[in-house]
């Protein structure tokens, strides 16, 4: 009895054990094949940023060196960004264009092909090999930093001539991509038979039908579409979606709500009613390209009075991207690093661009700003004065901050009224050596040299 005791414990043990080896296993493989990437490669995302907390890098300008090095570029400076405290990089589009080997991605072609295949005259993009890009991803991982991709989906480039029957003429709508993945031809465009247009074409290209369900299934609904493939296969994090004036706010949402993800439309417009309209409309975060001109006027215009024009952030703060420069548009020269000191202690998820960091401002300054806004950035803000001149405002969270901004060419003190009291204060940046203590009603004098800006918060 104690031997057939002895025997079915032993069974029990076995089965307990292979049935956990089992699990694992399941669990290993099922996560495996749902992502296409080894667990070992989706365990180091775990410690990404949540993206929004910190500041977004945008890791690339118009023309950056062809020849296939950007990657590698952008992967070596990876490490110092997470030092910096940056939570998420924003790439070009990374897949193979019309012009190959010289696009910047904006004409896309095949949507699968990241540099792997020979067509459009390089087996590389402009920015390097799908291995090189898969290490970039990687490695930010590693780092803490999510990937955002850039996402052309409103117009594409490079197809073939053939008969069209929609407009009575030949067109270059016939795609047949290396990858074999998302065939299209004259019927996924428009003009087509489901109707002649959308929400508008850009420059000349085919203009892609979202309205057309095979069009949908391909770029979110499939489990190979290019939505999934980007997540799950080479792991991007979110998407910063190109020319959303293009098509309908809820192909971002049909998008966003299949794969999730951070995801930021590029809606360009100064009017901030129109870009919460859009907001609202697709759920996802919009570039404010109204802060964008409110501060083009301010600085370029010398009138700081301008700064208390409508912003999304002012409507939508968490569902604002604030910016100075993109790849775009660069047209903030005066007090640049003003406009830096405006949007990093503000409401809204602060974008750096790369040439303004590595190129033409002071990094040591930007790296600053980014540590006061992780810091001490909280709570909703406050404007407390605002002439041609000085502009002063609140963040009013715990602990919260001061910034005065200064575009005159002399030095400049006001009282100001702050939410700390009888406590001693300075200024973050190093640019003024005042410590003051704060009155009984939080009350204090304080400083800012000429063309500059101080940041003051409790020690």
């Amino acid at each position: 009895m104690k031997k057939l005791n002895y025997l079915i414990l032993l069974m029990l043990l076995f089965c307990l054990s292979s049935s956990c080896e089992r699990s694992e296993i399941i669990e290993d493989n099922g996560l495996e094949e749902a992502n296409s990437i080894s667990p070992k490669k989706t365990l180091a995302t775990t410690n990404k940023a949540q993206v929004g907390s910190k500041v977004m890098m945008q890791a690339f300008f118009w023309d950056v060196p062809a020849g296939g090095i950007w990657w590698q570029t952008i992967t070596s400076k990876i490490p110092s960004w997470n030092s910096a405290g940056i939570d998420a990089i924003w790439l070009p589009p990374v897949s193979k264009a019309q012009n190959g080997p010289y696009s910047m991605g904006y004409d896309p072609f095949d949507y699968y092909d990241f540099g792997q295949y020979d067509q459009m005259g390089s087996v590389e993009t402009r920015f390097g090999s799908r291995s090189e890009l898969e290490t970039l991803i990687a490695t930010a991982h590693t780092n803490g930093i999510s990937v955002i991709a850039d996402i052309v989906i409103n117009h594409n480039s490079g197809g073939s001539l053939e008969s069209n029957p929609y407009s009575g003429t030949n067109t270059y709508t016939d795609y047949n991509p290396a990858s074999g993945l998302f065939y299209r031809s004259a019927t996924d465009f428009h003009p087509n038979d489901y109707h002649s247009n959308d929400s508008g074409s850009f420059g000349g290209f085919a203009d892609l039908c979202h309205d057309k369900s095979y069009v949908q299934d391909w770029l979110w609904n499939k489990t190979n579409s290019v939505a999934k493939y980007y997540k799950n296969t080479m792991g991007f994090d979110g998407w910063r979606f190109d020319y959303v004036k293009g098509f309908a706010p809820g192909v971002v949402s049909s998008w966003t709500n299949e794969v999730g993800g951070f995801s930021v439309g590029e809606y360009w417009d100064g009017n901030a009613a129109i870009l919460e309209s859009w907001v609202d409309q697709s759920g996802s975060s919009a570039f404010d390209f109204a802060c964008y001109y409110r501060m083009k006027d301010a600085f370029e215009g010398n009138d700081l009075t301008k700064l208390q024009g409508d912003m999304l952030w002012k409507r939508r703060p968490t569902k604002a991207v604030t910016f100075v420069a993109n790849h775009d548009t660069d047209e903030i020269f005066n007090g640049k690093l003003l406009a830096y000191a405006y949007i990093l202690t503000h409401e809204g998820y602060p974008t750096i661009f790369f040439s303004d960091y590595e190129q033409w401002l002071d990094k040591d300054k930007l790296n600053n700003l980014i540590w006061i806004h992780n810091n001490k950035a909280q709570g909703n803000t406050s404007i407390l004065h605002a002439d041609q001149d000085e502009y002063v405002a609140r963040r009013n969270g715990a602990p919260g901050l001061i910034v005065y901004i200064n575009n005159s060419d002399s030095r400049k003190e006001r009282w100001v009224s702050t939410n700390w009291y009888f406590s001693r204060i300075k200024d973050y940046t190093g640019n003024s050596g005042w410590e003051p203590t704060t009155q009984s009603d939080g009350w204090v004098k304080i400083e800012v040299p000429a063309n500059s800006y101080t940041i003051w918060s409790s020690k």
